[in-house]
């Protein structure tokens, strides 16, 4: 998994004004819903480029602090270098597994984990480590996908590639896959296992607007590793094909001026008690 997230990394950096374009009402309600404050400590966990990093150390202010991790290094490099270029000396960038966090318990005011969580293979642990990281009191907020119905375009790159790879249909909420905790009440009962309390799920829109089709399928190329690994082992013919079959199915979304892909999101909060 480490390897197949480093080479994505430099997709992820790449495309960071898309995707930060694509996600903002949900990382402006992650972070307020986590509690983050001016002077907070806070803990950004499967943090990729570090696109909402410098909106969690912008909100913090010069008196707090914004530890974000991952698990790829090449990924945690990139975060720390475009924190450094937007001199915020408050952020630390590390390499770490969101389900070994190797952190002092009760050392942080909030933890948020944008789009990571339904990737671990096994998020209650990950939670977990939240919990353990967080102060009593602490505020916590994911953000996860819901259902294949809610993300087509998602449902759509992963049947084709699937499809042209000969490999058979996946459950689609197995562990560690895009849908994982998109099960109503899965991940709600995964946070109260973890001793959090007053959680909360709230889904939102995210539509991707883009120029056009061809936009998205650039950053699905270089950025969506799931689709990227089932790809892997195709022939250059093969993997055009299944490009091309992909592209064709996405420009169902293409408007009178542009493509908007339908995306739907879970947003979770809750607190340490």
């Amino acid at each position: 998994m480490r390897s197949h997230w480093d080479a994505a990394a430099r997709g992820w950096d790449a495309h960071s004004p898309e995707i930060r374009a694509w996600l903002r009402t949900a990382t402006d309600a992650m972070i307020a819903m986590a509690g983050v404050v001016e002077g907070a400590r806070v803990l950004d966990i499967a943090a990729g480029a570090g696109d909402q990093t410098l909106d969690l150390a912008e909100r913090v202010g010069s008196s707090g602090a914004v530890i974000a991790t991952d698990l790829s290094p090449a990924i945690v490099a990139l975060a720390h270098a475009r924190a450094q270029g937007a001199g915020f000396a408050q952020v630390q960038c590390r390499v770490a597994d969101g389900e070994d966090l190797q952190v002092e318990p009760g050392s942080f005011d909030a933890a948020v984990c944008r789009l990571g969580l339904m990737f671990f293979p096994d998020p209650l642990q990950g939670l977990r480590e939240m919990h353990r990281a967080l102060r009593p009191g602490g505020g916590v907020c994911t953000v996860v996908f819901s259902g294949p119905q809610r993300n087509p375009c998602l449902a759509i790159l992963m049947a084709t590639a699937l499809r042209h790879a000969g490999l058979p249909a996946r459950d689609p909420f197995a562990p560690g896959s895009l849908f994982s905790l998109a099960r109503p009440g899965s991940i709600d009962a995964l946070f109260h296992d973890a001793g959090f309390r007053d959680d909360a799920t709230t889904a939102v829109d995210a539509v991707f607007h883009l120029p056009a089709v061809e936009n998205y399928l650039d950053f699905v190329r270089s950025s969506a590793s799931p689709i990227l690994q089932i790809l892997d082992g195709l022939n250059e013919g093969a993997a055009r094909a299944a490009w091309d079959d992909i592209e064709a199915q996405l420009h169902a979304f293409d408007t009178a001026t542009a493509w908007a892909g339908p995306n739907e999101l879970l947003i979770t909060a809750a607190r340490r008690p």
